[in-house]
């Protein structure tokens, strides 16, 4: 048996890189790029000068004023706008535009900016819906030039759209990670010993370094190394992002790492596509109307109840709701117009006012939390809490890299000669790194979700991989654990009332899945990795395959 295991490991290993990359760090400065708290604040780049900027909103529609708020140490810059999509597109461009430093509030994270707008440009009639970069331009002290980046959206005009796919950007998610001015829903400067992470975010800010442009070949977080057992766990991404001054959380969220790969690879294939923010699915729920496709993807994570009854009602009126994404976990509330998020996550039960006399089912908890009632698996027939970690830290590191597939003969699979227990994705690693998954149990060889696990009526498991709610292995460290079983054991205590060791080896073991089910007139089918969208990435055959079988059927061409 061990010369067997020795044997898989070699041949596993002649498939990826045997050595970390190496991005000229020291030990400490590794350490420090996953261990330590580091943000974008303004008047970080020093004597060299920097700019920055925000919009006023996500989302314009043609016709629409965008105010632009900036702060530069240079007295003027020039704007570019291209529209980011299967070619891109310069729409706009102008120089000598006056700028002025502004003073930024300490928990600017929380409480935004406040900057004056400093220029105004209409949004075309012309200007198709989509994501448009915006890159601003100015002299630096050093005689180079300084740079920063923004993205807004072009929302569609209302109207039928036959033929036409809706992508909702996940724009609560970017908000949930964005780290600029120090805080955000993970880490940040807030509380009495400036220790805490933010239970508010702001849109009124920049965002951070990655979030909107990226160089080709920056580390994504599921590891690309084949590590021998008992290695310590490395993360490449916030080494990299150290290294090169991006955003820690560059890898986690935004437009660069996630929404833009399947947007690109959609237009190149011919498909017509249509780009909305969530913040528009909360207060414009009808923009979902016209539409006979609308597409979720990446990493998906914060989602309002009214996002969630928005997708419920579209769907059971007849629509198809396709989610390439992953970690479906967390309700948050908007306020001051969706100009702040709020989710107090961990802290919810503790500090969250719905549970002192507001209504609880609103709480920004866990959606499986039984008092808010919802469990995410109603929307989207798979729950967070039940996948969670899977090819990063010591979560699964040697696992599979794409989707064990039960049912191929689905028509999802059509078309792409898998097998009964073929690998979907594996080559270009869509599996990973949060999946979302179910309580399932196997049946003649094939999965079925158990009597509790909350999946709506007809549900079908395509496909299953195994993830990790929490690092358990003897052989790494407590000090060179990243992850631990923090998130196991709040999923314990959310689920069963108590985070004891019990509830948490009930929790610990989850898993990933594909699956599709219909509700009333509608039809849903969701691939639960943040990942997949590294398959359109990277020009994975079978993986483009499945994603025009689903968007195909979904629009009435097959």
């Amino acid at each position: 048996m061990a010369e067997m295991a020795a044997c898989h490991f070699a041949v596993f290993m002649t498939h990826l890189p045997t050595e970390f990359p190496d991005f000229g760090l020291t030990p400490e400065q590794r350490r420090q790029a996953v261990r330590s708290h580091y943000w974008e604040w303004p008047g970080m780049d020093g004597e060299r000068g920097e700019i920055w900027c925000y919009t006023d909103r996500f989302s314009y529609r043609a016709g629409e004023t965008v105010a632009l708020h900036v702060s530069s140490t240079a007295p003027i810059f020039g704007i570019t706008i291209i529209r980011d999509g299967g070619s891109e597109t310069k729409v706009y461009e102008k120089a000598g535009i006056a700028a002025r430093w502004q003073d930024t509030p300490d928990q600017c994270s929380v409480e935004g900016c406040g900057w004056e707008a400093s220029f105004e440009f209409r949004i075309g009639d012309d200007w198709p819906s989509g994501a448009y970069r915006v890159t601003l331009e100015a002299g630096g002290g050093d005689g180079q030039p300084i740079r920063c980046h923004h993205l807004f959206i072009v929302s569609p005009q209302p109207g039928q759209k036959p033929g036409r796919v809706l992508q909702v950007a996940a724009t609560g998610t970017w908000l949930a990670y964005n780290s600029w001015g120090g805080s955000n829903h993970y880490e940040g400067i807030t509380g009495a010993n400036r220790d805490q992470y933010a239970r508010t975010v702001s849109t009124q800010r920049p965002w951070c370094r990655g979030f909107v442009v990226l160089p080709k070949g920056a580390p994504r977080v599921p590891l690309e190394v084949a590590v021998p057992p008992k290695t310590v766990p490395r993360y490449p991404h916030m080494e990299w992002a150290f290294a090169t001054g991006h955003s820690k959380k560059y890898a986690s969220s935004g437009w660069a790492s996630y929404d833009s790969h399947f947007f690109r690879f959609a237009e190149r294939s011919g498909y017509a596509v249509d780009l909305a923010s969530q913040h528009e699915l909360h207060f414009v729920p009808e923009i979902l109307d016209g539409y006979d496709c609308v597409v979720f993807v990446g990493h998906d994570e914060y989602w309002t109840w009214e996002m969630r009854d928005a997708v419920d009602a579209y769907v059971t009126r007849g629509g198809h709701a396709a989610r390439f994404a992953g970690n479906f976990m967390w309700q948050t509330r908007l306020e001051d117009g969706g100009r702040r998020q709020v989710c107090y996550k961990y802290r919810a039960r503790a500090e969250d006012p719905a549970y002192r006399g507001g209504d609880v089912t609103r709480a920004t908890n866990s959606w499986e939390a039984p008092e808010i009632g919802r469990p995410g698996s109603s929307t989207f027939g798979l729950n967070a809490t039940r996948g969670v970690y899977a090819g990063w830290g010591g979560c699964a590191p040697r696992g599979v890299r794409g989707f064990p597939v039960y049912r191929p003969e689905h028509w999802a699979f059509a078309g792409t000669g898998i097998y009964y227990g073929d690998l979907l994705g594996a080559d270009s690693h869509v599996y990973g790194y949060e999946v979302d998954g179910l309580d399932f149990e196997i049946r003649g060889g094939l999965p079925y979700p158990t009597a509790t696990s909350g999946a709506p009526d007809g549900l079908q498991v395509l496909a299953v991989g195994m993830a990790a709610q929490v690092e358990e292995s003897a052989d790494i460290p407590l000090k060179d654990q990243f992850l631990g079983d923090e998130d196991g054991r709040f999923t314990a205590e959310t689920l069963f009332g108590e985070a004891s060791d019990a509830n948490l080896d009930k929790v610990k073991r989850g898993n990933g899945m594909i699956v599709n089910f219909a509700r009333g007139k509608g039809e849903v089918f969701h691939a639960g990795s943040c990942e997949w969208v590294a398959g359109l990435l990277r020009q994975d055959a079978m993986v483009e395959r499945v994603t025009k079988n689903v968007l195909d059927r979904y629009l009435g061409k097959t």
